[in-house]
């Protein structure tokens, strides 16, 4: 007896076929003025991110294991990595404009300054890593007062 694909139901395939001609559409607009620029920007990111970006934070995510493993506290890395991964997210974004090196057009069209892009970065970082904090902090006070009294 030949199995069935599964296929979905027929609001998930025109949602997936919507989809599909939403990217199609913007992928024909945004290729129909410079394409030798978009696809290079595209093959520099890709590669940026490969040969870059990955190593550098796959170390830094090691270091932050051992050090948490060292303290016999692994269970702590997700309170450290989501910040960091929102906070580099939002860099990674938003360089240009956090470092200060957007070009003049950017000034041109908002009316705006670059200047409060890297406070207000440090300070969204700031409020991630002590959000972060105090979750750990509530999770190991409820731990420690849920733990029965050792005998001695």
């Amino acid at each position: 007896m030949p199995r069935r694909l599964p296929v979905g139901s027929p609001f998930q395939l025109l949602l997936l076929a919507s989809s599909f001609a939403l990217a199609a559409y913007a992928g024909v607009r945004l290729l129909a003025g410079d394409w030798f620029g978009v696809a290079l920007w595209l093959v520099g990111a890709a590669l940026l991110h490969d040969l870059v970006l990955l190593p550098l934070y796959t170390v830094a995510d090691r270091a932050v294991v051992q050090g948490l493993d060292a303290t016999r506290h692994r269970d702590w890395t997700p309170y450290v990595r989501v910040p960091a991964a929102l906070s580099g997210l939002l860099l990674l974004v938003w360089f240009p404009l956090i470092s200060g090196t957007a070009d003049r057009r950017y000034q041109l069209a908002t009316g705006q300054s670059t200047d409060p892009y890297l406070g207000r970065w440090l300070l969204i970082s700031a409020v991630l890593f002590g959000g972060s904090a105090l979750l750990l902090a509530l999770r190991v006070r409820r731990a420690t007062k849920h733990r029965p009294p050792a005998d001695h």
